[in-house]
Parts: structure tokens; C-alpha cells; sequence
């Protein structure tokens, strides 16, 4: 042996040494860390609402003491104002009002937020659209003024239209090459039909087909002021925002009334296979229609959701994925509208463990059916819940997120201000019930995406398979 080797052989065995000299007392001295604090209830800032004479409501929100507000202008026009020839365009539109206004272009307009300290963005939702941005407190009145403008006069400029066709048509593509996504649009198409949130894809002769004038009328018969509600929250000077708020907004015309268009969702227990074939995972999705959070149940049911998928520490999580590692990221979720609402479980598990993994995903609905939670693991999961919630509050646009959200499904405050206590005083019968009452594995549609072949099989012990 050379000498360099020796002197390394020496100088490992007694690091080996020092080491294992030093690891009983490391480990006597570890400590557990201390325990979890009792979540405390949230309390809504002090906020001033009012509403302008052509019906656009503010809501104004004192809150933290850094030098910035945010300021959203959320109208009630979505994808579910499109028809079922009209399938994105209120996404179009959004891509379309990015590209300037009447009196400013696009480069412009983002100009504009940035000396402010923010940027601007444009985000569609099926039942909204929002224009916001966070800029420097200074800045929150001539804010509201250059959202106002990419509002109420957006220049829908015809020379951008077939640029953003091409993108629409090539993000199409990639969405329909996703198993997870074909998962979905087969999933709602199954619980809404033919209602709008039905609707996730066009077709590409659609979005092809849209023409300037399709855009334009669909703003003109969704956007105006009679469907906006402009938050602001941060610190700010109110009297010169609700100045800036009142010319803003003011003069624009308060246009439609907002549309009342709740689905009828249903689902029935069958299994819709897409096939793909050689894949080497199967995309599950199942679940069915619940109460939506209008309903004294939800927070129960949410809860509930945390508890059986919807949480790192969830059991169906802690079964397929942690004992039996049939999946990497399986999760449950609510999913709500306006008086509307589903549960769904989501999960891509390995093609050959298809059956077994649906198996053990029944199997934990049915177990929390027959036998109520501890107490223990209960509270845990309660505890995450409330902390959850506080996070979303703890920002300038987690609290306009809240209060939207109220405002959207017609909640009062208390929803927000008791949502803690609301939550911790779920008890484990409430969950039992929960999952019996509204958790119906016999009623749940089910869709797989996967290699036919290998998968059919799996799937007939749990339902009618229609390919």
C-alpha cells in the first residue's frame, strides 16, 4: 500500500470513530420541535364598499404597511358566456385586450405598470375576467386609470387576430396530446353535457373560424359595468382612489346584466376508456357533483376532501402512493361555480396496477364511510385547513382573491370571518357523514386514459366500460 492510500485508510477510520463517538449524544440532544399553536380565527380587514351610480361596485381594503396596493377590476363574463360554436373566444378576447387600447398600444400599456412598479395581466376564467396589477401605493389611482381604459376600450386590433389563431391552434395540439387533459374534457363533458363548463376544447376549424367581429361582439354583449367589481387593497390614500375609482370607471356604460346559467351536473357509475395505447400509465379521473359553498355542508365536505385525497397526509394519497407506490402525485379536489360543485380524485398510476389502484381508491371512500376519523388524525388535518386559509389571506391579492370569491357564490363576510372556527369544529362523525351523504362511489363517473390492451381488463370489476 503507497503511503497516500495509508494516511486516506487512517484518516477515514478515524473520522469513522469521531463520528460514531458523537452520534448517541447528537441523538440525546435532538428535541422534538414545540407543538402547533391553536389556529387563530381571521379577521377581515376594515374594508369600505359602495357602488357607482351606472352599477360598478368597489370594495376598498386598508391592509399591511408596505408602500404597494393591488387593484383588480373583475367582471363577470367568461367561457360560460360562450356558445357551443364559441368554445375560447372569451380567451381570445383576453389575449386580444393585451394588445393596447384605443388611446394606448400594447407596448404602451405595459410601459405604463411598469414605471408604476407593477405589470399588468389579463386572466379569463370560466365565470370571470380580471385585469390587474400591484404597483407602488403613489401610483394606485393612475392605475386604476390605465385598467379602466384596457377595460372599457380595448383596441381589438384585427392585425393581431391570426398571430393569436396560430397560437390557440398550436396550444391546442399540445392539450390534446396530454392524457390528463383528455381526462378532463371527457370528465366534465360527462357531468355538464352540453352547458358551457362542459366545454373545455374547441375544435381548430373554430378557433379558425373566429373572425374580428366574433370578438367584438362577445365584449360588447359581456363587458360593462353593470358586471364589474373593482378591489383594491394595500395602502393607498382613499379619498383619491375613490376619486380615481368614480372618473375611472364612472362614465362607462353599464351594458348587461350578468348571466345566471347553473348546470344541471349529473353523473352516472360508468367507465369511459380513451385509449392510448402503449402508454406505460393510466390517467384516472373520478368523482361526482357535491354542494357547492353556498351549502352548510361545504366546509365540512372540504375538510372531508383534505382528509381523503386532497392533502399530502390524505389516506388515499398515503395508500397508492406511499405503501403502495402505484402513483407519484395522486390528489382530490373541490371544484365550484356559482351554485355548482364537484369532487373529483385524480391520479396517473402505473398501466399494470389500473384496477388495483381504483380498487384501493374505493376502498378508502368506503372505509371512511363505514368508521368516523380520530380524533388525532382529524385535527390534523383541520389544522392544515386553517392554516391553508390563513396563507391565502396573507397577501394583498389573497385577500381581493377571498373577497371575490364571496362575491361570486353571494357569501356573506361571516364566511371568511368564522371560516376557522367553521373548520375546527368539524367533528370525526361530520366527516363519517360527509363521505356517506355526498361521496357516492356507486354514483361516481369514471375516466381512463390508457392502453386499451392492458387496461380493460383491470377496469370491468368496477363498471361498465364504454370505449
Amino acid at each position: 500500500m503507497n503511503s497516500k492510500k495509508f494516511f486516506a485508510l487512517v484518516n477515514a477510520v478515524a473520522l469513522s470513530a469521531t463520528l460514531a463517538a458523537f452520534a448517541p449524544r447528537a441523538a440525546a440532544q435532538k428535541q422534538q420541535p414545540p407543538a402547533g399553536g391553536t389556529p387563530k380565527p381571521f379577521t377581515l380587514p376594515r374594508k369600505e364598499t359602495f357602488t357607482l351610480k351606472n352599477g360598478t361596485q368597489v370594495t376598498l381594503v386598508p391592509y399591511g404597511s408596505i408602500p404597494k396596493v393591488t387593484v383588480s377590476a373583475v367582471v363577470l363574463a367568461g367561457n360560460i358566456n360562450e356558445t357551443a360554436e364559441q368554445v375560447w373566444l372569451a380567451d381570445l378576447l383576453g389575449e386580444l385586450m393585451e394588445e393596447g387600447t384605443t388611446t394606448r398600444s400594447g407596448e404602451a400599456v405595459a410601459q405604463e405598470a411598469a414605471r408604476m412598479g407593477g405589470s399588468l395581466s389579463i386572466n379569463v376564467t370560466p365565470d370571470q375576467t380580471s385585469v390587474s396589477a400591484d404597483v407602488l401605493s403613489e401610483s394606485g389611482p393612475a392605475l386604476v386609470a390605465l385598467i379602466a381604459d384596457v377595460l372599457q376600450r380595448p383596441a381589438l386590433p384585427a392585425s393581431e387576430l391570426e398571430r393569436l389563431k396560430a397560437n390557440f391552434v398550436r396550444n391546442l395540439s399540445i392539450q390534446r396530446s396530454q392524457p390528463g387533459s383528455l381526462a378532463q374534457e371527457r370528465f366534465s363533458k360527462l357531468l355538464y353535457a352540453d352547458h358551457p363548463y362542459g366545454r373545455i376544447f374547441p375544435t381548430e376549424a373554430m378557433i379558425k373560424n373566429f373572425g374580428i367581429a366574433d370578438v367584438q361582439k362577445f365584449y360588447k354583449e359581456n363587458f360593462g359595468a353593470a358586471r364589474t367589481h373593482v378591489y383594491v387593497a394595500g395602502r393607498f390614500d382613499a379619498v383619491a382612489m375613490r376619486r380615481s375609482i368614480t372618473q375611472a370607471f364612472g362614465a362607462w356604460a353599464r351594458g348587461t346584466d350578468p348571466v345566471e346559467n347553473i348546470p344541471k351536473a349529473v353523473a352516472v357509475r360508468k367507465i369511459h376508456l380513451i385509449d392510448r395505447p402503449g402508454a406505460p400509465q393510466s390517467t384516472l379521473y373520478l368523482g361526482l357533483p357535491v354542494v357547492d359553498p353556498s351549502h352548510k355542508d361545504f366546509v365540512a365536505l372540504s375538510v372531508t376532501n383534505s382528509l381523503l385525497g386532497g392533502s399530502f397526509a390524505s389516506r388515499i394519497t398515503s395508500n397508492i402512493r406511499e405503501q403502495k407506490g402505484y402513483t407519484y402525485s395522486p390528489n382530490s379536489s373541490i371544484s365550484t361555480h356559482y351554485r355548482d360543485a364537484y369532487w373529483v380524485q385524480v391520479a396517473d398510476v402505473t398501466t399494470a396496477v389500473t384496477g388495483p389502484s381504483l380498487k384501493e381508491i374505493f376502498y378508502e371512500i368506503e372505509r371512511l364511510q363505514k368508521e368516523p376519523p380520530t380524533e388525532a388524525e382529524l385535527q390534523g388535518i383541520k389544522n392544515y385547513r386553517a392554516g391553508v386559509f390563513t396563507i391565502q389571506n396573507s397577501s394583498r391579492a389573497g385577500i381581493i382573491g377571498q373577497l371575490a370569491f364571496l362575491d361570486l357564490h353571494k357569501l356573506p363576510d361571516t364566511y371568511l370571518t368564522n371560516y376557522v372556527q367553521n373548520v375546527l369544529a368539524v367533528t370525526p362523525q361530520d366527516v363519517q357523514r360527509m363521505a356517506r351523504q355526498y361521496l357516492k362511489s356507486e354514483q361516481m363517473a369514471i375516466v381512463v386514459v390508457g392502453d386499451k390492451a392492458q387496461v380493460t381488463g383491470q377496469l370491468t370489476p368496477y363498471g361498465e366500460v364504454i370505449n
